[in-house]
């Protein structure tokens, strides 16, 4: 067929869309890999071992097709009911979901988000066909508006879909619950707080969901639990939200290795409780150590650290760390191109990546 005919075909919003890149799973031997957020630590061995045992006849069968052991089990943690959650294939599909439930395809219907921010949000907006709002945070990556929320600020507290990465990423700030109560209380529209990294904050903002009946949290089993793998997140929020989630939903969704990986994992929250733990020490000992190599850290409530390097600028030192087998994030948006962000790794990781800095620093000096 014609290239010409065939570009035909497609439509010309799927034509003008530019996919979301996420980041690179390159297969290097040796490659300490500190880019995308992974949890350094391995699923427990109770999970493990729950999970080898389930790869049986069991494989031929459909999985349940709401998650209802999963969603028992996740409403007995938050003390809600099951009709309050629905489980997704990995939050990414759930905020998608959201966009197709909420917004209409239409100049008319907005989708709201921070920049910089999680860069699937203006994909899943662009997907749809719906206006986007992206709203950009002051230069210490604080929230805009707050406290004051006037109206005619950057705000549009009539847009049909408000997502709030809080801790939000690349910047890795908190924002405290209180702030975001003032925020959701003056949205007229679905509020969707985005708790990706919350195991690593000092403070969530799951009752709001329990709240405010126009608000949803996100969660996922991917960053603090160890199961990027299986892809599992759930959203919590008012029931006749997630019923209308769920009509949009694929059948069968979630697959049962997911659903078994998860029900297990709740039932070892002390394995993944001391994980924390030690990841928010090894944040904290980092980022002291590349301060004292003029690294400045910005304070973060995740796990991992944005910091802008002394010396070069941060693409080079991208490429100098990967020089070295060390893999680190770079974004080119203007708001972030002078950062690096770095996952948190194990200690020893930690350790390999002070002593490739130093080198690099005296090797520029």
């Amino acid at each position: 067929m014609n290239p010409t005919r065939l570009k035909k075909l497609i439509r010309p919003l799927v034509q003008k869309l530019h996919a979301y890149v996420p980041g690179e799973q390159p297969k290097i031997p040796g490659l300490i890999k500190l880019n995308t957020n992974e949890n350094p630590y391995p699923p427990s061995p109770h999970v493990l071992k729950t999970v080898q045992a389930a790869v049986d006849g069991r494989l031929r069968l459909y999985p349940n097709p709401t998650a209802e052991r999963l969603r028992a089990k996740l409403a007995r943690l938050h003390r809600c009911t099951p009709d309050h959650l629905i489980i997704g294939n990995g939050s990414d599909e759930l905020l998608a979901l959201a966009v197709r439930t909420f917004t209409e395809p239409s100049p008319k219907s907005r989708v709201q988000y921070f920049t910089p921010s999680y860069s699937l949000y203006p994909v899943l907006a662009d997907t749809h066909g719906a206006a986007k709002n992206p709203v950009p945070l002051n230069p210490d990556f604080s929230m805009p508006g707050l406290p004051g929320l006037k109206r005619g600020q950057v705000w549009d507290f009539n847009a049909a879909l408000t997502l709030v990465t809080t801790p939000n990423a690349p910047g890795g700030r908190g924002y405290p619950t209180a702030e975001l109560d003032k925020f959701c209380r003056a949205q007229q529209g679905v509020v969707v707080l985005d708790e990706a990294y919350v195991d690593f904050a000092d403070e969530n903002a799951l009752k709001l969901a329990l709240k405010h009946p126009h608000v949803l949290v996100s969660r996922t089993f991917s960053k603090a639990y160890s199961l990027c793998f299986q892809r599992v997140g759930y959203f919590v929020g008012h029931p006749d939200l997630i019923a209308a989630l769920h009509k949009m939903r694929d059948s069968y969704n979630v697959n049962g290795l997911g659903q078994i990986a998860a029900e297990a994992t709740l039932d070892d929250l002390k394995y993944y409780r001391a994980n924390f733990r030690q990841i928010l020490t090894t944040r904290e000992q980092l980022s002291r150590q590349l301060t004292k190599l003029g690294f400045r850290v910005l304070p973060s409530q995740t796990n991992f650290i944005l910091t802008r390097p002394p010396l070069f600028p941060a693409e080079q030192w991208l490429q100098k760390l990967r020089d070295r087998k060390i893999l680190v994030r770079w974004f080119g948006a203007k708001e972030v191109r002078d950062y690096l962000r770095i996952t948190i790794g194990t200690p020893a990781e930690a350790e390999a990546l002070v002593r490739a800095v130093s080198a690099i620093a005296a090797e520029g000096g």
